[in-house]
């Protein structure tokens, strides 16, 4: 009998096992996990997954979900108060192309996944690998599900301030990875401005950038106080 790449034999990436995800889940009384099918695996996996849910109303109903699994992932708003600027990205994103955006180029912060690594060992890799920076001290922002409907992403949101003595060369990623990133150092208010107007699009950008002119960085207060320090 044949294995099946993935299940009991390894696949392309060396995994197996991968239709057992999620089959000992027992964290909520009202969900029973029935079974799990392994549907696709390329780079990633598509998972259908067959379960009890009991209803508020205390009625039990058999469920189906498909679940995209990409592993979890970091990004990263690096920012410059003395010259009131950020640095971001522009790329090419087929799903956005395909669905509607003009011509694909999203203008976004700087992410990746983990792999295997913790998420500040990871957003500092991407930030050398992506913009051709060393990030100075890391700011968890927060941790967000961006589609949960059907994405198991975790994404771990971070902010770094940065000068330009910590570009260390070009950035623009990995071109063994399919990787074609240009690199923007944008003024903060401009970028602000981008999110409302359209030119940004992009979910964890938008966050981002709102975050930092509410609480962050380019805050009111952050500002008031910046200016009293020069005053002083």
């Amino acid at each position: 009998m044949t294995g099946r790449p993935g299940v009991d034999i390894p696949d392309h990436r060396g995994r197996t096992g991968l239709h057992l995800a999620g089959r000992d889940l027992k964290r909520n009384p009202d969900v029973r996990i029935r079974d799990v099918e392994l549907t696709s695996q390329g780079w990633h996996v598509l998972r259908r997954t067959t379960f009890d849910y009991r209803r508020r109303d205390g009625r039990w109903e058999t469920l189906q979900r498909e679940t995209y699994d990409r592993g979890n992932g970091a990004v990263v708003l690096p920012y410059d108060t003395e010259r009131g600027c950020v640095l971001l990205i522009r790329q090419f994103r087929y799903p956005a192309y395909v669905n509607g955006h003009p011509d694909g180029m999203l203008i976004e912060a700087a992410a990746g996944l983990l792999d295997a690594d913790d998420p500040h060992t990871a957003i500092r890799r991407e930030g050398a690998e992506e913009l051709g920076i060393l990030l100075g001290p890391l700011t968890h922002v927060l941790d967000a599900y961006m589609s949960p409907g059907s994405v198991t992403e975790r994404l771990h949101f971070f902010a770094a301030p940065y000068t330009p003595a910590d570009r260390v060369d070009a950035g623009g990623g990995v071109e063994e990875e399919g990787e074609d990133i240009e690199v923007l150092e944008l003024d903060f208010d401009e970028a602000l401005a981008m999110t409302l107007d359209g030119r940004i699009t992009d979910g964890k950008t938008l966050l981002l950038l709102h975050w930092a002119a509410l609480h962050g960085p380019f805050a009111p207060q952050q500002n008031a106080s910046r200016a009293s320090v020069r005053v002083g």
